[in-house]
């Protein structure tokens, strides 16, 4: 059973520029995501969408595979990572390569673990899943959160759930932002990394981190030495 792997990277990242191959930690934060799917043996094909040159030039010195670039249309701020995706099957399909399953492992994603890869692989081998997502807790039950009205006067989103007990209330969870399996036929079916036949893998804190920002980007080198016993 054949697997790929595809990493999509853009250009041009506003908040952090050049956020896709800036140094983490001694090497460019793509190097980590293609590594570790090399490292995992789960692939038979890694791939990195881009439409940059520099990213393309850093991705195959790491050992992954740019055999086109991306399209200007999936290029731009309204493109999904779907439609990313999408566009990578496309092309192997006309290069006479299906695969079986699809792993979409995001760039600034250096916090991943080879096991979560595996684990992921695994749930949807042997259980009856079209799509594994990895999801992360949040700190503090939703239902007890607040928001800021018209008039900035504080109010409970949920005011009938505003006295209950934080452990009476059910727990909700917020994607992690890492990776993503799919089964190649659901995927191309539904056009979708969220399935109709979606399962979770329940990843804890310390494993993920958005970066959007220095502090964010700060927090996750933080992270990463401390799940390597560096701090």
């Amino acid at each position: 059973m054949a697997n790929i792997a595809i990493i999509p990277a853009r250009g041009g990242s506003k908040r952090i520029p050049g956020k896709n191959i800036k140094d983490f930690l001694g090497k460019p934060v793509i190097v980590y995501s293609i590594e570790i799917a090399i490292e995992s043996g789960l692939f038979d094909e890694i791939m990195v969408s881009t439409d940059d040159h520099q990213i393309a030039k850093v991705a195959r010195e790491a050992g992954a595979n740019v055999p086109v670039m991306r399209s200007g249309k999936n290029a731009d701020d309204h493109a999904t990572l779907a439609d990313v995706v999408l566009e990578v099957v496309e092309y192997y399909k006309k290069e006479g390569k299906v695969f079986d399953k699809i792993c979409c492992i995001l760039p600034t994603a250096p916090l991943i673990k080879i096991v979560r890869l595996m684990q992921g692989h695994e749930m949807l081998n042997e259980e009856d899943y079209t799509s594994v997502v990895p999801v992360v807790p949040f700190s503090f039950p939703i239902l007890r959160s607040f928001k800021i009205n018209e008039k900035n006067i504080l109010e409970a989103n949920w005011p009938e759930y505003f006295t209950k007990r934080s452990q009476d209330l059910p727990p909700s969870y917020h994607d992690s932002g890492s990776f993503y399996w799919v089964e190649y036929n659901s995927f191309v079916n539904e056009k979708s990394l969220l399935t109709q036949k979606s399962t979770a893998l329940i990843l804890d804190e310390i494993e993920v981190q958005d970066i959007d920002s220095e502090t964010d980007w700060k927090l996750t080198e933080l992270k990463y030495k401390l799940n390597h016993g560096q701090a």
